[in-house]
């Protein structure tokens, strides 16, 4: 059981970290190099779709982290499933005043203001990807040595 449980949480954190790095180095960088207008136009259903992806697999590496604890390893499972759904109360907090901002349907999509939001938000989403590598980063270092620190 509890090796089950640790594959889960590193599966869906590797999942999560290799979703996010996507975005931050790929889709909005490409979304931007596209003009504003378009950038703005596709991000609403591009995030929608993100929202319900990476919020599954944050929680999935939560209840996975927290079943290996139970079923025996270290605490510190727990620490890096807390650490990888810390990217949760990060979006609600933090960037969600800015997600508002440009899914809302009087923002115009060739403005300055546009352009400010979605780099801010490209930015912001960085800090998820760092977030989110780091906890997989501990879920590797605890697979691989089990051990406690």
């Amino acid at each position: 059981m509890r090796q089950i449980a640790e594959f889960a949480a590193v599966l869906a954190c590797g999942e999560f970290v290799g979703a996010a790095v996507y975005v931050s180095l790929v889709e909005h960088p490409a979304r931007m190099e596209c003009g504003i207008e378009l950038a703005a136009t596709e991000f609403p259903p591009s995030y929608r779709r993100g929202t319900i992806l990476q919020a599954s697999l944050a929680a999935v590496c939560l209840l996975s982290s927290i079943a290996a604890r139970l079923a025996g390893a270290t605490f510190w499972w727990v620490v890096a499933g807390i650490l990888q759904v810390s990217v949760i109360p990060f979006t609600l907090i933090v960037i969600l005043p800015t997600n508002k901002q440009l899914l809302s349907p009087t923002l115009d999509k060739q403005s300055v203001e546009a352009h400010r939001l979605l780099a801010r938000w490209g930015r912001l989403h960085a800090v998820r990807s760092v977030l989110s590598a780091v906890a997989l980063l501990l879920f590797l270092y605890l697979a691989i040595f089990r051990k406690p620190f």
